[in-house]
């Protein structure tokens, strides 16, 4: 299976297009692989997997990060519909924060996005029942956990649908003003 990585705009931020091998009985394609990204993942490992199902089209999850020194990088690939997949550079000293760069990522396209430490992570369910394979460098910790709303003006993320089911905890999010507040304070 042949791979090909694509390196974004966004400092250590990368697509990756694998191919898959289809015949009259299925598919078969590789997740993850540590040695192929290996140049990727540098000294990280490997540390956690999850999964996400999404079941209403337009749902709109995010956008989250966990803070340092929890920080974490993400491999994120759709195994079941589609989702527009979106990061938000949130380090203040990288040459592109607050922009974002976003990707379709679905079960056909066999793309993983691989979104770096310090970058929030947000997606919004363009198919129902879409669903989401991760893989963290960090394990989960909640006090760590942080954010910025989804519909931010300053950032502008260009949405497909209209953003639609946030939960709560999206919802109430910080605006990027205020997150800046709160860094700084």
């Amino acid at each position: 299976m042949t791979k090909q990585l694509i390196s974004l705009d966004i400092p250590d931020a990368f697509v990756i297009k694998q191919t898959s091998f289809t015949d009259q009985r299925g598919q078969f394609s590789r997740l993850f692989c540590q040695k192929t990204l290996a140049p990727i993942l540098a000294h990280r490992e490997v540390k956690q997997v999850n999964f996400s199902r999404t079941t209403i089209q337009g749902t709109v999850r995010g956008l989250h990060y966990q803070r340092s020194p929890e920080a974490e990088m993400k491999f994120i690939r759709c195994i079941q519909g589609s989702v527009w997949d979106v990061m938000v550079d949130l380090r203040p000293d990288s040459p592109t924060f607050l922009q974002w760069h976003a990707e379709e990522l679905s079960q056909e396209n066999n793309t993983m996005i691989v979104i770096p430490e310090g970058c929030a992570h947000g997606f919004q369910a363009l198919a129902a029942e879409s669903e989401l394979i991760y893989f963290h460098t960090a394990f989960y910790a909640e006090m760590a956990e942080a954010g910025v709303h989804v519909q931010d003006p300053d950032l502008a993320i260009d949405w497909p649908l209209p953003v639609n089911n946030l939960s709560i905890r999206d919802a109430e999010l910080p605006t990027v003003e205020k997150w800046l507040k709160d860094l700084s304070g």
